[in-house]
């Protein structure tokens, strides 16, 4: 909260949502629904029909369920276990049919083309489309019956895909549920959620697709899939006041869900390629600064190869995380900035776009979330062209610049979502100016030296004076609050060398 002279003050949300639009327009994104899109919006009245449409499955009574965060109302996946014989099992992915409603070129379509994704600050969320269809009528509801793309895979019992196929169909959520409730049960910490109680078998296909997840998940990962951990924090509002900083933190509920749709991606982009389609790829580059990363496994005792080995910086991760896991996220950062980010390249067939070196896979794209990223809705378009045996929706050129721009509109979505996370952190610290921390020392550059609270997980920048000789990255230390701007998000700490007590 922030008081301005003695008449009124400033709640902390109405804050950071000033910062929010103000960053979304400084960038060039639109934080508002344009009113030729809200004209557009107001002649659809209903959900898509499947209206006798051909080769439209009915799996409405397969014990679908939706998994995601406790407050999501943008239902893009819903999922469904059956076990089959040896120990098969087979695992459904059901994507929203965005597309049915979202048509190419149209008002609306434009307006999600120009973020290119849905934007998640600290204080409001900015979604790609409007509420009204992608919390309503392209949302997976509860209860509701709703047009998909649904992806079926058969997994051994090694976690291996085997067969897979593609189709259209009218499901039914049957249960909403949210991951934390899911993980609690699953790890045997509570009860099982009274939503899957309530639907006859749904708690043993849970349990079913725990146990899938976690085959697939180990295969990855032996495969060369990177173990990779960070510390990212939300803050927890009391009315419209910042008291916490809460960790998000995964679980075995949150790994079903990443280790389907990581499979689904995956057999999406197979399948476009082997029919001869172009294809949206979602792309993680093998490092240009591997060299730096073997430099830093070197540091730790661990040789790497002199070229870039995803199996081996894998097998280097998991000791590291073993043996220093407070110290592992700081780890898994320098590696992610050393990986570089992801880009969107569009893969012509017979092409070869390098492949996803972080997940280990040669095939990959995006697309189980088309509510909340463009790129799915693209590759979701491409899917239903090719499973109707219609032309391709894209000509290489239009496919190329799309590529080009969700990957810039990505970097400044992610932009602003910092942006406004540091100005989170400022706001709940401004208070506490003086106070005293233990800290550890995450990174070093010529602007300054970096640190990480251990106590709140927040970040700042340590101002030294001549006094930090031998500091390096790693270091325990204990640093002062010397001062915070809300408004650039900026928060500096100085080195206490003489401190007595750390006061939290």
């Amino acid at each position: 909260m922030i008081t301005i002279g003695k008449r009124y003050e400033i709640q902390d949300r109405t804050i950071l949502q000033k910062i929010a639009r103000g960053n979304m327009l400084l960038r060039g994104l639109r934080p508002d629904f344009s009113a030729e899109c809200l004209q557009e919006l107001g002649q659809i009245h209903g959900p898509a029909k499947a209206n006798g449409a051909p080769n439209v499955r009915d799996l409405r009574d397969l014990l679908w369920a939706s998994i995601d965060n406790d407050d999501s109302e943008d239902l893009d996946q819903l999922t469904a276990a059956e076990p089959l014989p040896g120990g098969f099992t087979r695992i459904r992915v059901a994507v929203a049919d965005v597309d049915s409603l979202v048509r190419k070129d149209s008002a609306i379509d434009r307006q999600a083309q120009a973020n290119t994704t849905s934007v998640y600050t600290a204080a409001q969320i900015f979604p790609m489309l409007p509420p009204k269809l992608s919390t309503n009528l392209t949302s997976l509801n509860l209860g509701q019956d709703r047009l998909a793309v649904v992806v079926e895979m058969t997994i051994d019992p090694d976690g291996s895909v085997v067969e897979s196929a593609v189709c259209r169909a009218v499901v039914r959520n049957h249960a909403k549920l949210a991951y934390n409730s899911v993980a609690a049960w699953l790890e045997g910490r509570a009860p099982v959620p009274g939503a899957a109680a309530e639907v006859a078998g749904l708690a043993e296909s849970l349990q079913l697709q725990d146990t899938v997840a976690q085959r697939m998940r180990r295969l990855r990962h032996s495969q060369g899939a990177l173990s990779l951990e960070t510390i990212e924090a939300r803050p927890v509002f009391r009315g419209e006041e910042i008291i916490d900083l809460l960790v998000e933190e995964t679980n075995r509920a949150k790994q079903i869900i990443e280790d389907f749709m990581i499979a689904a991606n995956a057999v999406t982009a197979r399948y476009l390629e082997e029919r001869g389609i172009p294809s949206l790829r979602r792309v993680v580059r093998a490092p240009r600064r591997w060299d730096r990363i073997v430099h830093i496994a070197a540091e730790h005792g661990f040789r790497l190869p002199r070229s870039p080995d995803s199996k081996k910086l894998e097998t280097f991760l998991t000791m590291m995380k073993k043996s220093d896991p407070r110290r592992f996220p700081d780890l898994s950062l320098a590696v992610i900035k050393l990986l570089g980010n992801g880009e969107y390249v569009a893969e012509m067939p017979g092409e070869d776009s390098g492949g996803h070196f972080g997940l280990a896979i040669k095939d990959y794209t995006h697309s189980t979330a088309p509510n909340r990223r463009y790129p799915d809705l693209i590759t979701q378009r491409l899917l239903k062209a090719a499973l109707e045996n219609r032309p391709t929706p894209y000509s290489p050129k239009a496919l190329s610049l799309l590529a080009e721009e969700c990957t810039r509109k990505e970097d400044i979505v992610a932009k602003v979502e910092r942006q406004v996370n540091k100005s989170a952190a400022a706001l709940l610290l401004q208070s506490r100016i003086g106070e005293r921390f233990s800290a550890m020392v995450t990174g070093s550059a010529e602007k300054g030296t970096w640190v990480r609270l251990l106590d709140v997980p927040v970040e700042g920048m340590l101002k030294l004076k001549g006094e930090g000789e031998g500091i390096d990255v790693g270091d325990q230390i204990t640093v002062e609050l010397a001062s915070v701007d809300v408004m650039l998000g900026f928060i500096d700490f100085k080195l206490c060398s003489q401190c007595q007590e750390v006061r939290q």
